[in-house]
């Protein structure tokens, strides 16, 4: 058990009366630990081929929730770090988040906040609201935005179900600026370098009484345009057999769409680019 400020917290601290944030119990007691802390002196940035960077995620509203869906590169400069990288995860039951931007910081971010979730549920008895998740997240960015200014930003995006919405659409959807400005998004949104390309094909593709089918079809086309222009962006891998992460957030929960899902949802929309490089019309 620790017993020093140098060990680390002591048990007496662990049972203290303070915050439901784990984050700010880290900032108190182990601010070292936290991903935020600024790894450069005031004044230096990261070169921009030095640490690897992911891009492109999207969400969308469909009829029985939110899907949440990434492609799987990441870049260093002009080279390819990794061709399978997971940019999309479970955030808690019916929250799920996605992120670009700096790799490493960006996975620690999203560790440090489903832990803050569950704590907060252990601590208050009760699970945050949607909005209160988002406001959470916000906090978490903004804390980070030293390394932002330094070249070492991330950007996430937030997409849940929210249990206690009373009418409308439940799948609701935040994008996140660097500052911490969070920001509810209608329909769908897209974050990372591909995201203009990404938007422009669900614009064009989406309707709000979408079947999952439908949906996983829309993400897939859109992730595709966004590869198709955007070189940072990873399309599917048919030869390696590494597809998009579709994942889908409903009253049921979070899920993570089976792989034979997704390989077959990819190679029927690979095999429709074949007659029509350019992609589906616009829904009338």
């Amino acid at each position: 058990m620790a017993s020093s400020d140098d060990d680390g917290p002591s048990a007496r601290d662990f049972f203290a009366v303070g915050s439901s944030s784990f984050s700010e119990f880290l900032a108190a007691h182990r601010p070292e630990l936290l991903p935020t802390r600024r790894p450069f002196p005031d004044g230096v940035r990261a070169a921009p081929d030095r640490f690897p960077h992911g891009t492109t995620v999207l969400a969308l509203a469909y009829r029985d929730g939110v899907m949440i869906a990434g492609d799987r590169r990441a870049t260093m400069g002009n080279l390819i770090a990794q061709r399978d990288l997971e940019k999309v995860h479970p955030a808690d039951d019916h929250t799920a988040v996605a992120f670009a931007g700096t790799v490493g910081l960006a996975l620690d971010m999203v560790k440090l906040y489903q832990v803050e979730l569950k704590h907060f549920e252990k601590v208050e008895g009760i699970p945050m609201t949607l909005g209160a998740k988002a406001t959470r997240l916000a906090g978490m960015i903004r804390q980070n935005l030293g390394q932002a200014m330094q070249g070492l930003a991330v950007v996430p995006l937030l997409a849940g179900y929210d249990t206690g919405a009373r009418d409308g659409r439940r799948g609701r959807i935040f994008g996140f600026d660097v500052t911490g400005g969070a920001y509810e998004k209608s329909d769908f949104h897209a974050e990372g370098s591909g995201s203009p390309y990404a938007r422009g094909a669900l614009k064009k593709l989406f309707h709000p009484d979408m079947t999952r089918r439908e949906a996983a079809l829309a993400a897939l086309q859109a992730l595709y345009d966004a590869a198709d222009d955007d070189s940072a962006t990873g399309g599917p891998d048919l030869g390696r057999r590494i597809f998009p992460i579709v994942s889908v957030i409903t009253a049921e929960g979070f899920e993570r769409l089976p792989e034979p899902e997704t390989e077959d949802l990819t190679r029927e929309m690979v095999e429709q680019r074949r007659s029509r490089p350019d992609g589906p019309n616009a829904t009338p």
